[in-house]
């Protein structure tokens, strides 16, 4: 298992060419294999950035995370009161986003490792990443 980023979900999907590498390996593989926790905080994340129009689909907003849930082997990462808990107790370095601080806790409590190109997050001595 792997937990993933809320970008490399929409890289992955809209812009493959964004990924690194390793990145598309790990996805490769945990599709293969046990699967990856997609953080159910990513929904609103995903939802925000269209809203926002910073990224654009041509389907409604739920065909779109049904595309994205068939598209791999996700499962999802609900907010336990423990993520929820570790993401206020991480280091500020870790990153100030609180989306990114429950990404980052579920990776912690699911000892999972996290695809990420979210430098604060790869730089962090806490986690495990994949990028």
């Amino acid at each position: 298992m792997i937990t993933v980023d809320t970008h490399v979900i929409l890289w992955d999907a809209l812009k493959p060419e964004m990924l690194s590498g390793k990145a598309k390996r790990a996805l490769a593989e945990a599709n293969r294999t046990d699967g990856i926790f997609f953080c159910s905080i990513s929904l609103w994340e995903i939802a925000m950035l269209i809203r926002k129009k910073r990224i654009e689909i041509s389907v409604p907003y739920r065909d779109f995370v049904d595309l994205l849930l068939s598209s791999n082997r996700y499962f999802f990462q609900e907010i336990t009161p423990e993520i929820a808990y570790l993401s206020t107790t991480l280091p500020d370095t870790i990153n100030g986003d609180p989306a990114d601080r429950i990404i980052a806790s579920s990776s912690l409590i699911t000892k999972t490792s996290l695809i990420t190109a979210d430098e604060n997050l790869r730089q962090s001595e806490l986690l495990q990443t994949i990028w």
